[in-house]
């Protein structure tokens, strides 16, 4: 008889030690943090204030998570509700990046819009930018994160501020079409910031609140 048969024999078997309760009694273990013996009943317990200590851990954590995301909804209806707010149009692209800058902590951002009626030709936000990077945000069917690299080295060139090392690419659209409108460009020095393991879905639904505010400006 091996070891997996021990195992199998007392699993299939529970009412083996209440059978034999002198023989628990006597069961000693190595204890798992020093050399001295334990008994048996002891190192359930320790096992049970571990696992214990674990879920507590974890049930830390999720109300830590929780309370983080109540703060990104929280900010994300501040944002949108200035949004709404700003009657005049000729006023929203710097009141949006402003805003989103301030609300999230992000260092450096920078709006472009490429389809903008000719009435807005003076803002900042339509100036010229080159067709690859038109193309690129049309390819992006969700935001991008990740690090600073030359793969986006003409997004990376819209911010002013230098030392950037992660970035995130938010692409405008008018619902669901195919083509962007828009780029919004989100910058900062610390290379975690944006990062490819994070999820995309607050920085997707700032892209969708931006287009529908931003569409006023369109042709």
């Amino acid at each position: 008889m091996n070891q997996h048969d021990v195992a199998e024999f007392l699993k299939n078997h529970p009412e083996f030690f209440n059978q034999h309760s002198d023989l628990l009694a006597s069961i000693t273990l190595p204890h798992p943090h020093g050399g001295r013996a334990i008994s048996l009943s002891e190192r359930q317990m320790m096992a049970l204030r571990e696992k214990n200590k674990s879920l507590e851990s974890k049930l830390v954590e999720l109300v830590r998570f929780g309370q983080e995301n109540d703060a990104i909804v929280d900010r994300l209806q501040r944002w949108t509700r200035g949004l709404l707010l700003l009657r005049n149009a000729r006023l929203l692209p710097d009141a949006l990046t402003t805003s989103l800058a301030e609300i999230f902590a992000v260092p450096a951002i920078e709006l472009r819009i490429w389809e903008a009626t000719d009435d807005y030709a003076e803002l900042p936000c339509t100036a010229p930018v080159p067709v690859e990077l038109i193309k690129y945000a049309n390819r992006l069917g969700t935001p991008f994160v990740g690090p600073a690299s030359d793969g986006q080295g003409a997004a990376l060139a819209l911010l002013a501020t230098s030392g950037i090392q992660s970035i995130a690419l938010i692409p405008l659209r008018r619902g669901a079409a195919p083509e962007s409108f828009g780029l919004i460009v989100l910058g900062s020095p610390d290379v975690r910031r944006f990062h490819g393991g994070m999820g995309t879905e607050v920085l997707s639904r700032i892209g969708e609140t931006a287009s529908a505010a931003l569409t006023r400006l369109l042709a």
